[in-house]
């Protein structure tokens, strides 16, 4: 069984889990009222960038960036309600680590997901050694401490259906790179032509090849798949983003 079809790992009995919450607002629900992929994507960053101040790694870790999200809807979570938050760290090296955060709705609905994040050089714009400090905090809820890069999603080679997606000045990032939530902007047009793939519990995956950037032509190129859609984000002919959307394993 590939890594792809596997349930992601369920949160720790002990050890540091950041919690927090706040209500979903309306510009990050859909047409039948229910939190968006999108929503979801930029959710977990910010609560990312809490859990850093929390553990008092953020001013000497303040940029990762993001190579694979996974968001798992196991049940939708309908507007309005408060969302609770939970974080922790599922497996890590040096320089990276994979974060779970669940979200739950009050009033119902549960969402779950995992990024593998990179911490970067902003000068270098490459892999950074993270501090003993937050190893030994985000250590304290996984015991794989030699966490390696593993893609699980291979480039669509042909597709059945393609589209141009526009980029805009406010998809860009402080790297000068198309932000992560942008990336999921795209799948959701996907979504809206392939509806019956994404009725839950599904998954969704984000894996990121190179970065795309403001001025580029950006095409959008899926393949329906039995129940599952593959997904490339291409320039030119060049993969810069591979998706996949399934039901949930």
């Amino acid at each position: 069984m590939s890594d792809v079809d596997e349930r992601l790992r369920p949160r720790p009995d002990s050890g540091y889990v950041y919690r927090t919450s706040w209500p979903v607002t309306t510009g990050d629900i859909d047409s039948d009222l229910h939190l968006r992929l999108d929503g979801v994507a930029r959710y977990i960053q910010e609560v990312g960038a809490e859990n850093l101040v929390d553990a008092g790694e953020a001013e000497q870790h303040p940029h990762w960036l993001v190579q694979r999200t996974v968001i798992d809807v196991v049940e939708p979570i309908e507007w309005p309600t408060e969302v609770a938050f939970s974080r922790w760290c599922s497996a890590l090296s040096t320089r990276w680590c994979t974060m779970r955060v669940d979200v739950e709705g009050a009033e119902g609905g549960r969402i779950e997901t995992e990024g593998f994040w990179i911490a970067i050089n902003q000068e270098t714009l490459t892999p950074q050694r993270v501090s003993d400090s937050l190893i030994d905090r985000f250590a304290s809820t996984t015991y794989e401490h030699r966490l390696k890069w593993r893609p699980w999603l291979h480039n669509l080679e042909s597709a059945e259906h393609e589209i141009p997606f526009a980029l805009r000045r406010t998809d860009i990032d402080v790297f000068s790179h198309v932000t992560n939530t942008a990336y999921w902007h795209a799948i959701h047009e996907v979504v809206a032509e392939e509806p019956d793939v994404c009725a839950a519990p599904y998954r969704a995956v984000v894996e990121y090849r190179r970065p795309i950037q403001y001025g580029e032509d950006v095409t959008l190129r899926w393949t329906r798949r039995d129940d599952a859609v593959d997904i490339a984000l291409t320039v030119g002919d060049e993969v810069r983003a591979a998706a996949l959307l399934r039901a949930l394993p």
